[in-house]
């Protein structure tokens, strides 16, 4: 079966951490988002796969190229403006006219997952959507479902008809295309496949397989950091680079080529650091964590549970917690990051004017590309520094940082 994966979107959700990449590139466990997803494919025998991608920002086709080097057949589609779902999907219909699987782009699939729907759909022939079930349903697009089969999905309703929620995970016949013709905007002026699965639903068989395992919807920038949790577990050690004598290392730990452990520094594993990076002397990094490339963690820092992007630094007096640190973040010497409320509860986040419960007890701090931080800076929980800002000395900064924006 050939397989479609949406992944034009802008990707405003994930700002800062979009500004400068799209979001299926940016680093999650040591790779691109979107190559868990492609080795995910391959390890179920699917390797002729078709990318639609996004006109102004055509980086994945760049980093992938025909997919030879990892064992796929990659072809690109443009979609041309972003008119919505439906209309992703709809493009589908310039290089493909049989069933083939469609997945969005940021969503996290398992080999299970994508066995079951496939099997699914060889034993009955129909539509199948893909559907996890959800602690807060209002949030999501929810299927009606009824003995097995779709009734009408609903969109993050306050009422909605029960906790199975869309996972994004597809497989469509060219009969879809009909539907998808026939759909109108949605009052947010887009195409809806949503519309067009519910229209399709009325009349012909559309089947519902329930997703297996964990699911992760990467829609706002902190679910980076449950991705890269899933997919360090069972990771496997590899040593490229220098550890010198008295490090000390425990559990699986992933070291590039020229980067080096210093004496002092001690590190619990899962954690993957990348290449021409180091680490120490005498500092700490807790379990999955993500380390880039072209990094420093250095003396007396405590590094857990955080992504830092390639080039960012945290190279003395340091604590980094539950954060993720955009490419060339500099930390001056003893700022420090807090991940958590004092009374305990969720930590909220001010995304466009708009406070979003994270569902989160610990987060830090979101930064985009080339934040510089001065020194003994204090940053509160849930708090987002666009990118290209600058946080004078001594500050205490917190709430959302627009691009660009100097800090004292």
């Amino acid at each position: 079966m050939k397989v479609f994966i949406m992944a034009a979107g802008d990707g405003t959700r994930m700002r800062p951490l979009t500004a400068n990449m799209p979001k299926s590139l940016l680093p999650v466990a040591g790779k691109p988002l979107i190559q868990h997803m492609l080795e995910t494919l391959k390890s179920c025998r699917l390797k002729d796969i078709t990318i639609l991608v996004n006109p102004g920002r055509r980086y994945i086709d760049q980093e992938f190229g025909d997919g030879s080097e990892l064992g796929l057949e990659l072809s690109y589609v443009v979609q041309r403006k972003p008119l919505g779902t439906a209309n992703a999907v709809g493009t589908a219909k310039l290089v493909l006219d049989e069933p083939f699987l469609c997945l969005n782009g940021d969503v996290i699939v398992n080999k299970p997952t994508v066995s079951g729907i496939m099997a699914d759909f060889k034993k009955n022939g129909s539509t199948v959507v893909t559907g996890v079930a959800v602690e807060n349903p209002s949030e999501y697009g929810i299927l009606d479902v009824r003995n097995g089969k779709l009734k009408r999905m609903v969109e993050k309703s306050k009422n909605p008809p029960g906790n199975l929620a869309n996972a994004g995970v597809y497989i469509f016949t060219p009969e879809i295309f009909q539907w998808i013709d026939r759909t109108e905007k949605s009052v947010r002026g887009e195409f809806e496949i949503t519309d067009s699965l519910t229209m399709m639903a009325s009349s012909a068989e559309v089947r519902v397989h329930e997703f297996q395992g964990e699911w992760v919807d990467v829609g706002r920038p902190w679910d980076l950091l449950r991705a890269n949790r899933l997919f360090m577990e069972g990771l496997r050690p590899k040593i490229e680079g220098e550890v010198q004598s008295n490090a000390t290392i425990e559990g699986p730990v992933v070291l590039g080529s020229g980067s080096r452990i210093l004496n002092g520094a001690y590190i619990v594993g899962p954690a993957i650091i990348g290449q021409d990076t180091e680490i120490g002397p005498n500092c700490y990094i807790r379990p999955s964590t993500y380390i880039g490339s072209g990094c420093k963690v250095g003396n007396a820092t405590e590094v857990k549970n955080s992504i830092l992007m390639d080039g960012a630094k945290a190279p003395h007096h340091n604590y980094v917690g539950d954060s993720v640190l955009g490419r060339e973040t500099n930390l001056g010497s003893g700022t420090k990051v807090a991940n958590l409320r004092l009374d305990g509860r969720n930590i909220r986040v001010s995304l466009r004017g708009k406070m979003v419960d994270t569902g989160l007890r610990k987060l830090g701090v979101i930064t985009g590309d080339n934040v510089k931080i001065g020194v003994n800076t204090s940053i509160q929980p849930g708090t987002i520094i666009s990118e290209d800002c600058l946080i004078g000395a001594g500050t205490t900064v917190g709430g959302t940082v627009e691009p660009g924006t100097k800090v004292y």
